[in-house]
């Protein structure tokens, strides 16, 4: 019988196992772990729901704008599902590890309909020790006063990754939002020339053991200049030097992507999948 996690107060009974499981697969659980361990599994301060099948331990699924399977079998993922399809829909993909997202998959696709892209294929990867090569020194923080010239960059990245533009909707006020809190948090990294954005990359996730790169993107008409390989040495060595383990994950039919962060030194730990669904 599934249980919800997060419908008891703070959750105190459940918090040192959920936290075991996390730290059993850092990379691959960072996005959410870097949630539980700031809010506990409260699920209003979390941003959703933890849900588990009998034991924590074995299953485990973040339930929120995201949803996330960290842990569990192909009977599991098929619970996980029947809990999700017996509810509306609140997240707008399902991302995580490719053999337990892509079952899930399976299972709810008649529920909730065709999916918008299927991303089967995603490698995850991870930096253990220095950058391979030289990070870039013109590579830095960007700052609030930044924000004007950084939003051009992250829009073109956010409408060439994701398929749909950011400011659609409100205009761009809710995306602008959450880079300024990003910008604050001091995971956004750029290398501007005379003011434009050449480089930028966010750390999108950031657990107590790994930081999550996100959004790498090069001007295009800088493209092949070896910046992209330098400003993600930057952004990893940014991350080292706070004790974490730099990652990420990129889609297998991006080569040149995939080719540069082999040179950055990062190698493939895992696989993930990503299900567009709104």
């Amino acid at each position: 019988m599934l249980k919800l996690l997060g419908d008891r107060p703070l959750g105190a009974r459940d918090a040192p196992v959920v936290e075991r499981v996390m730290a059993a697969d850092p990379v691959a659980m960072c996005m959410v772990a870097a949630r539980f361990e700031t809010h506990g599994i409260n699920p209003r301060l979390l941003g959703g729901e933890l849900w588990t099948i009998d034991d924590p331990t074995t299953s485990l699924c973040f339930s929120g704008a995201n949803l996330i399977p960290l842990a569990g079998s192909a009977d599991d993922m098929e619970g996980f599902a029947d809990r999700a399809a017996s509810a509306p829909r609140v997240c707008s993909s399902i991302v995580g590890r490719a053999e337990l997202v892509l079952p899930f998959w399976d299972r709810v696709q008649p529920c909730w309909g065709p999916a918008r892209e299927v991303r089967d294929n995603q490698p995850l990867m991870a930096l253990t020790g220095a950058p391979a090569i030289t990070p870039d020194p013109l590579v830095r923080l960007v700052t609030l006063d930044d924000l004007d010239a950084y939003l051009p960059a992250a829009v073109d990245m956010f409408i060439g990754e994701v398929g749909v533009d950011p400011c659609a909707g409100d205009g761009g006020r809710s995306y602008r939002r959450r880079l300024a809190s990003l910008v604050t948090a001091q995971r956004v990294f750029a290398r501007f020339d005379r003011g434009e954005v050449v480089f930028k990359a966010e750390i999108g996730s950031l657990s107590r053991r790994v930081g999550q790169i996100q959004g790498v993107w090069v001007a295009p008409h800088r493209r092949g200049e070896g910046l992209g390989a330098a400003g993600t040495a930057a952004v990893a060595a940014a991350i080292i030097s706070h004790g974490r383990t730099p990652s990420l994950y990129v889609n297998s039919f991006n080569l040149p992507a995939r080719a540069v962060y082999r040179q950055v030194g990062f190698s493939e730990v895992g696989t993930f999948a990503t299900v567009l669904v709104d």
